[in-house]
C-alpha cells in the first residue's frame, strides 16, 4: 500500500505497472493495469520485452487516500486458451458482474481478447474457457453507454498484429498501408448482453481531420497506433489513443460511438519511455487521466509505473494538452 498519492507520481512502487484502465465502481477508484516483469529478455518491435503474466487490481477511496494493491486477480496459468503476454486490460460492470477484458497470445501466437468475471471489482477473476469469437489484436477498452449497450474497442499496430487482419483473416506477412493511404483505425464491436461475445462483426473506426479527410498512415503525429479508449462528455464520444512512434495521446470526437471521429489534438505530451497508454475517468466533479511512464526504473522500457493527473476541458469541448513534467 502506498501513502496518499499525488498527481504525476507513481501510484505504487513495489511492483511495475502500466496501461492503467481506471473506473469508478462502488464509489471508489479502481485501476486495472498490466503488471510489468523485471527480466532480461529481448527488446524489439514485436514487443517481446512485455512479458506480463498476471494482473493486479489497485484502488483508492479518493485522491487523498492511499493506493491499495489487492494482489493477483488473474494469472496466465488459469486462462485455458492463452499462451503468453497478458497485455493492457480493461474492466466493466453490467449484469451485477465485473468483467475483465484482456489480450493474450493464443497457442498459435495470435493475439485474441478474453473475458474473466468476478462478483467483486477487486477480483479474483475467473477466465472463460476460450477467447471472444472473432476477436483479435490487443488493448481492449469497453464503454457501457447510458442505454446499457456496451462497446468493445481494440487494436494495436506492430506487435499488436492489427496490420495482419486487414482482409478479415490473419495474414502473418501482411504489412500496413502505404504512407499516402488512410491509416488503420481501431476496431469496435458491440458486445452481447452477457458481455461474453460480440453481437456483430467487428468494424474499423474512421478517424478524419476537420475537413473530413482520413488521417493518413504517414501522419504519425495524428494516426492511431494502439491503446484506444472511449469516454463520453457532454453528449460527445471521445476516442483517445496512442500515436506510438511520436509518443503522444491524441484524441478525436464524434456524436456516434462507432464514429467517424474527428481528430482534435493531443491530451498528453510524450513521457519517459517508448510506450504511452492511458484511460480517462470522471470522479465526482472532475476528470482524470491515468497514464504510465518509466521514471520509476530510470527509463527501462518494460518497467513502467502508473500515474494520474487532472484533465480540463475548454468551453468548446476540446481538451487542454498536458505536459506530464510541468
Amino acid at each position: 500500500m502506498n501513502k496518499n498519492v499525488k498527481a504525476n507520481t507513481p501510484l505504487v512502487s513495489h511492483i511495475y505497472t502500466a496501461d492503467p484502465s481506471a473506473h469508478v465502481f462502488e464509489g471508489k477508484i479502481y485501476i486495472y493495469p498490466s503488471h510489468d516483469l523485471d527480466h532480461d529478455g529481448p527488446s524489439n518491435d514485436n514487443g517481446d520485452q512485455y512479458a506480463m503474466e498476471d494482473y493486479h487490481v489497485l484502488s483508492m477511496n479518493d485522491f487523498n487516500s492511499p493506493c491499495i494493491d489487492h494482489g493477483e486477480a488473474l494469472h496466465l496459468k488459469n486462462i485455458p486458451w492463452a499462451k503468453q503476454q497478458l497485455w493492457a486490460p480493461d474492466a466493466a460492470y453490467k449484469n451485477n458482474t465485473y468483467y475483465l477484458f484482456f489480450p493474450a497470445r493464443d497457442k498459435d501466437d495470435i493475439f485474441r481478447i478474453g473475458v474473466a468475471t468476478s462478483s467483486s471489482p477487486s477480483g479474483p477473476f475467473k477466465a472463460e474457457e476460450s477467447y471472444i469469437p472473432g476477436s483479435y489484436s490487443i488493448d481492449p477498452a469497453v464503454l457501457v453507454d447510458e442505454d446499457e449497450r456496451a462497446y468493445c474497442y481494440f487494436g494495436g499496430l506492430w506487435g499488436g498484429q492489427l496490420e495482419k487482419w486487414q482482409t478479415g483473416t490473419y495474414q502473418p506477412d501482411a504489412e500496413g498501408p502505404a504512407e499516402n493511404e488512410p491509416a488503420l483505425g481501431p476496431i469496435v464491436a458491440e458486445l452481447s448482453d452477457d458481455m461474453l461475445t460480440f453481437k456483430e462483426t467487428p468494424q474499423e473506426i474512421s478517424i478524419i481531420d476537420e475537413s473530413g479527410h482520413p488521417i493518413l498512415a504517414g501522419d504519425e503525429e495524428r494516426r492511431f497506433f494502439e491503446g484506444p479508449w472511449v469516454h463520453k462528455y457532454n453528449g460527445y464520444y471521445y476516442l483517445s489513443y496512442s500515436t506510438g512512434t511520436t509518443h503522444r495521446i491524441a484524441y478525436a470526437m464524434s456524436k456516434n460511438p462507432k464514429g467517424p471521429f474527428v481528430h482534435k489534438g493531443n491530451i498528453l505530451n510524450p513521457v519517459v519511455g517508448w510506450t504511452t497508454h492511458h484511460s480517462i475517468v470522471q470522479f465526482k466533479e472532475k476528470w482524470y487521466l491515468f497514464y504510465h511512464d518509466c521514471t520509476l526504473s530510470d527509463g527501462v522500457d518494460h518497467k513502467r509505473c502508473v500515474k494520474y493527473t487532472e484533465i480540463k476541458y475548454n468551453l468548446d469541448g476540446t481538451i487542454q494538452t498536458i505536459d506530464p513534467y510541468k
